[in-house]
């Protein structure tokens, strides 16, 4: 008992040197207290049909030497709508007036569509990741200057996800790997799979969906998003 009662001393008295000598530290912080950094709060945003230019194609729609004139900036930094507006034109003179084109120019031209716009312009607009369009439709652009035709081009935007690389390590994904959305939105509550992971360097945690998705979920009303995790699917996009 003795033994027992001098070893269980010795361990208090350690135990007490130990917590002293703590306590005169500084607290080091826990990696789940990290200060939230700006863009790391979930912003989902409904993506309207757009188009985005090359620097000839505006030229060409809008004038000689004309360059796009920032209207309202996105929450993805360096992006914005622009003030220019195109009219679309699909097979058989069907026509889409004043589609917004967003900034800054693009070394091809595109045209992101929801389904049901496809649909109005006759176009079989294939679900593709924002710069894959070779071997897609295309349209006829109409501007206050000129015309142009683009041989291809026009997609159904795929849903996905931008994040930064830290966002990307928090969550276990990275590029090209699918996640799904959360919507709780009263009467309209639902789950959008597929969400392609776009991660980059400087970028907002943010989800984009077209007017279709939106509308459905009734995302203006819902009152929690969520991310959650998706067995890959080997999806590419299209």
């Amino acid at each position: 008992m003795a033994n027992a009662t001098l070893e269980r001393a010795t361990v208090e008295r350690i135990v007490r040197d130990i917590v002293a000598g703590v306590a005169g530290q500084p607290e080091l912080a826990s990696p789940a207290a990290t200060k939230p950094q700006p863009g790391d709060e979930l912003v989902v945003s409904i993506s309207a049909r757009h188009c985005h230019l090359t620097d000839a194609h505006v030229e060409m729609l809008f004038g000689p030497g004309r360059t796009l004139t920032p209207m309202k900036w996105l929450y993805q930094d360096g992006f914005y709508a622009a003030e220019e507006t195109v009219m679309l034109v699909g097979p058989r003179r069907r026509m889409l007036p004043n589609v917004r084109v967003l900034g800054p120019t693009r070394p091809d031209s595109q045209v992101e569509l929801a389904f049901t716009d496809a649909i109005s312009l006759g176009i079989q607009a294939p679900v593709r990741l924002s710069g894959d369009v070779q071997g897609t439709p295309g349209c006829v652009l109409v501007g206050p200057h000129g015309v142009v035709e683009l041989k291809q081009g026009v997609i159904r935007a795929a849903r996905h996800v931008h994040m930064n690389h830290r966002h990307a390590a928090q969550y276990g994904v990275k590029q090209g790997d699918v996640m799904k959305l959360r919507i709780e939105s009263k009467g309209c509550s639902m789950v959008l799979e597929d969400l392609l992971v776009r991660p980059g360097d400087n970028i907002k945690l943010e989800v984009h969906l077209d007017t279709d998705e939106g509308n459905a979920s009734n995302l203006e009303a819902a009152t929690k998003v969520e991310l959650l995790m998706q067995a890959p699917c080997g999806c590419k996009g299209h």
